[in-house]
């Protein structure tokens, strides 16, 4: 128990020293997971390898709340990028692959499990890796998502194929290097739970396909029932104990036949989209998915074979290299047959150059059906570990280049601008949407101008017109007429790329009225600074109102709270700017002394004036209901 309790202490320890540092350091969570399991190897030792296991499961609930997330309609719909995009990378990837471990020695039947080991890429870190810095629903994310899917869902038909690559006895490496099948070994000899073994490779192959079928038709057919069944007893904590039971009993399914737990979860996580059930699942085991993939990124730290790597590191760091540059090559050339461009191109390349979790399943998979020898296949594994290692730093590299690129990467060419406008509208999500149907039904023109294809696109649907590209960009403003317009409204999500916008207008056209949306406090001052006029906080006006129902229900009169609302509108605004001129930059609000100093006269004056303003409203209702306009005598 005490040593469960040390080991608990010692990986929850390094997580909370480096993922933190090394997100503040802009390297990501997943690099710090890993850095930690490094650093914690010596420590942990040979435990790493069985805290793998229970790592795993970590994977398996990220794939099965995947498969919750796309029904299958939606995996139809994407049918063309999932065998096009996808297919081709992995295709074209297993037969270089394959061609390169020919050419050093290796069998045909072995270099093409490892063709198909290496086109595989990390969906754990991949996924977290852009879901961290807001990739996911760009042109190279949704690429990206593509293959992460067809490479899950083609691992099924790799592991039914790769006993048809089996020698028929066992692999092993005589002193002198040469390769010897059938010796077997006291570890070959050991085998497993399972229900294909001892089958010809075709027996293999049909119990596999068996086991997916199962899983299929229980998720359509038991899993609801079972779930109106637990939803009688009332009790939260059964939801939850269901989940795991389905994540659980299906990862041992899989594991019985030879399959990985994890495809087998993503396929049930598919069967149930439809569930109306689905999300009470998705909340259950959101929990248990984060922590359990922490844990398995520190494990595949933890499980780097040092000791091999400092005995052949000019081959496994070669063997490595040549896997991220092929695959890398590939993934380039399909970028360029797919027409991605700019930062999603360079997103999709260096986003999936690297060899995944998946490795270390097919690797163990070759091993027990005598694929790969032994000594070949903890090589193979170091590689897979090195080049997940590696992942974040390609993503590092994609940002460099992604700042070198100064246009915003689309997968269509941005629009023609042939018209100039009085307003210039930059932005047209909610907030630019309303300003945009406010000024042009008073009969006023604008040109609205977005990067978001979809949304320029959504907008024409309902008959107004918007240009696609990027606001940001000098050539496109000049085109929309920035030199000529009387008003600017800034209305972009990003804080950089409305201060960055506001400073260039305000330096071309010093007698443009420019209105700014803030996002809070800070980015008004950033505004405020860079030359905006009026600057509106996207949550205040929505706020004040909220407060007034408040005041009203608390017993004020609707007159009385609106005073109150107003006297604090026009403070608020008078103080702010205020503030703005003693607010610096380059010290953090909670230690600039004159900004902090400023801000509690303030409160001390809001209140004053709040209680003034109500004792006036008081005031001037009474003599209002005393007037004879508010007399209900009849007129003589």
């Amino acid at each position: 128990m005490e040593q469960t309790l040390i080991l608990a202490t010692v990986l929850l320890g390094a997580a909370v020293i480096a993922v933190p540092l090394a997100a503040r350091l802009g390297l990501g969570s997943v690099l710090g997971y890993l850095l930690a399991g490094v650093a914690i190897a010596p420590i942990i030792g040979a435990q790493a390898a069985e805290l793998q296991h229970v790592a795993e499961f970590g994977v398996v609930m990220m794939l099965f709340l995947i498969g919750l997330e796309l029904e299958p309609r939606a995996l139809w719909g994407m049918r063309h990028r999932l065998l096009g995009l996808g297919g081709l990378q992995i295709g074209l990837t297993t037969v270089l692959l394959m061609g390169v471990f020919m050419w050093l020695g290796e069998p045909w039947q072995t270099s093409l499990a490892i063709g198909m080991i290496f086109a595989l890429s990390s969906t754990a870190i991949v996924l977290q890796t852009l879901d961290e810095k807001g990739l996911m629903q760009t042109s190279g994310g949704r690429s990206t998502f593509s293959v992460l899917l067809t490479q899950d869902i083609a691992v099924i038909p790799m592991l039914a194929f790769l006993p048809l690559l089996a020698f028929r006895s066992p692999v092993s490496i005589n002193p002198d290097g040469s390769v010897t099948r059938g010796i077997e070994t006291e570890d070959t000899a050991h085998h497993a739970m399972s229900l294909v073994e001892g089958l010809p490779a075709w027996g293999v192959t049909l119990v596999t396909l068996g086991a997916v079928a199962a899983v299929i038709l229980v998720g359509v057919f038991l899993t609801n029932p079972l779930f109106r069944y637990i939803h009688h007893a009332r009790l939260r904590e059964m939801y939850t104990a269901l989940a795991l039971l389905i994540v659980v009993s299906i990862a041992a399914l899989m594991g019985l036949v030879g399959l990985s737990a994890a495809l087998g979860t993503f396929l049930a996580g598919v069967v149930l989209a439809n569930s109306e059930f689905r999300h009470e699942l998705e909340s259950d085991l959101a929990p248990f998915k984060g922590l359990l993939l922490g844990l398995f990124f520190i494990t595949v730290g933890a499980g780097i074979d040092f000791e091999t790597l400092l005995n052949k590191p000019g081959l496994i760091v070669g063997l490595t290299l040549a896997v991220i540059l092929i695959k890398g090559f590939v993934l380039y050339l399909l970028a360029v047959i797919f027409k991605l461009r700019g930062r999603a191109r360079w997103l999709f390349t260096l986003g999936l150059a690297q060899a995944g979790e998946f490795g270390f399943v097919l690797i163990a998979f070759s091993l027990q059906q005598n694929v790969l020898t032994q000594s070949l296949g903890a090589d193979l594994l170091l590689v897979v570990a090195l080049s997940m290692l590696a992942t974040p730093l390609l993503f590092i590299l994609y940002e460099v280049l992604s700042r070198r690129i100064t246009s915003e990467a689309t997968d269509d060419p941005e629009d023609e601008i042939d018209e100039k406008g009085t307003v210039i509208i930059a932005g047209i999500g909610r907030f630019g949407q309303v300003v945009n149907r406010l000024v042009q039904s008073s009969g006023f023109s604008t040109v609205v101008l977005d990067a978001d294809l979809k949304t320029v696109q959504t907008m024409r649907t309902f008959g107004f017109k918007g240009f696609f590209g990027d606001p940001t960009r000098p050539d496109i403003l000049h085109a929309a007429g920035l030199d000529d317009a009387s008003v600017l409204v800034v209305a972009l999500d990003s804080k950089e790329a409305a201060v960055k916008l506001v400073k260039y207008a305000r330096s071309h056209n010093p007698d443009l009225h420019i209105v700014a949306r803030a996002r809070d406090r800070v980015h008004v001052y950033e505004l405020y600074a860079a030359g905006a006029n009026d600057i509106v906080r996207e949550l205040f006006d929505s706020s004040l109102r909220a407060g007034r129902y408040v005041l009203e229900n608390l017993g004020l009169s609707e007159f009385e709270a609106s005073e109150a609302e107003m006297s604090f509108y026009h403070h608020d605004r008078r103080v702010l700017r205020e503030l703005a001129e003693v607010w610096d930059p380059k010290i953090p609000i909670a230690q600039n002394s004159a900004y902090i100093e400023r801000a509690k006269a303030s409160n001390r004056d809001l209140e004053s004036a709040l209680a003034q303003t109500l004792d006036e409203a008081e005031r001037k209702a009474s003599r209002q209901s005393d007037s004879p306009a508010f007399s209900h005598k009849p007129k003589s």
